[in-house]
């Protein structure tokens, strides 16, 4: 990039921006930033969509953390419009997604392809710095992947709760044939269902009590839709007694305790419990029922070694309905409050993208 070229970008773009900024659980405020200017070896990408996602509701709504001033976003698509120095390998103008944090590469858990438990990251989920619900974002170089020709900027925005989707089919051991349930439809859940879909499994139960992800859970392919009271548990004085619908593998989607405990009572012989949903509640699980039939339980944090190529392949492939997972509509950064109201209530069903060029107009 040549010296008067980095001078056009630089007066080409504004000042300042517009950003959702967190002041205290559930009020999230407009205001406006200077837009930041990347430092080497990062980007600065204009943001077009960031979706909503689920551990936003724990820290936004719910109030995991203390950090009045933050803009939170990680699930975003977007457009470079400045390059930091020491960047190479991109140019102003390319369509990305943002990517995963770098991981060491060297520990043993990296080195057996399993980034999500890096044994020299730092920090834990509550450590978040500014992402991308704003005008502009920075972003490492390194965490950027390039959107497939072929896949919109909007649909793109998808590619981080599917990668988040995959690491729990990874899990899972699930291949085509297995019978599946997916405890809890929202955006992960949804996802999960489309993509067993996808791979050949079947017979896919999806339990979940709102009408619309249950409307949801049927269009992404779901082959029975149950209410969670329709789930048969047993007492601890029955470890061994099998549901006449028990799966070979529960996906639980919704972070509640009540729900895992009634994945657990789902699985067949020999069958996996996969836990994609976080919460302060833990669950409690028959451990008879767990020794005799040798049951598994298996926690799924973040993305696969390549998971992030993976899910743009998948999105740009047409083997899932993309326009089905998302939400037709789009939140102006002035709407994140109430909608992380209507996405806790299960009023809105699919993913949810906020676009912060959208401004939203006062009612006359």
């Amino acid at each position: 990039m040549s010296f008067s070229t980095s001078l056009q970008e630089m007066s080409a773009l504004p000042e300042v921006m517009r950003a959702a900024v967190y002041h205290s659980p559930g009020v999230i405020e407009v205001e406006e930033r200077p837009v930041p200017i990347p430092p080497r070896d990062h980007v600065l990408v204009e943001v077009e969509h960031c979706g909503i996602c689920g551990s936003d509701l724990h820290l936004l709504l719910e109030g995991w953390i203390d950090n009045p001033g933050l803009i939170a976003g990680h699930e975003f698509s977007g457009v470079i419009v400045r390059l930091g120095e020491g960047v190479d390998g991109w140019s102003v103008g390319d369509r990305v997604v943002g990517g995963p944090s770098p991981r060491c590469g060297t520990c043993r858990r990296c080195v057996e392809k399993k980034p999500s438990q890096c044994e020299n990251k730092s920090g834990s989920i509550t450590d978040v710095h500014d992402g991308a619900f704003a005008g502009y974002t920075v972003v490492s170089a390194e965490s950027l992947f390039a959107i497939p020709n072929n896949l919109s900027t909007r649909e793109a925005a998808l590619c981080e709760p599917l990668a988040v989707a995959l690491h729990g089919i990874t899990r899972s051991n699930v291949v085509p044939g297995d019978s599946a349930m997916v405890i809890g439809v929202g955006p992960i859940g949804a996802m999960t269902i489309a993509v067993l879909r996808s791979i050949g499994v079947d017979g896919v139960i999806a339990v979940e009590p709102g009408e619309r992800r249950r409307e949801l859970a049927s269009a992404v392919g779901a082959t029975v839709v149950l209410q969670p009271e329709e789930l048969h548990e047993f007492p601890i004085w029955e470890p061994e007694s099998i549901s006449e619908e028990a799966v070979d593998v529960v996906f639980e989607c919704s972070g509640k305790k009540q729900a895992m405990e009634a994945g657990f009572s789902q699985l067949r012989r020999g069958g996996i419990l996969v836990l994609l949903g976080p919460n302060i509640e833990s669950p409690t699980f028959d451990l008879n029922r767990m020794i005799l039939n040798e049951l598994e339980v298996k926690g799924s944090f973040i993305y696969d070694f390549g998971g992030f190529e993976k899910a743009l392949e998948l999105l740009a492939s047409g083997k899932i309905p993309n326009s089905l997972l998302v939400e037709p509509i789009e939140i102006p950064l002035d709407l994140i409050s109430e909608t992380l109201v209507g996405l806790s209530t299960g009023q809105l069903a699919g993913k949810v993208l906020v676009a912060p060029n959208l401004v939203n107009e006062p009612a006359k």
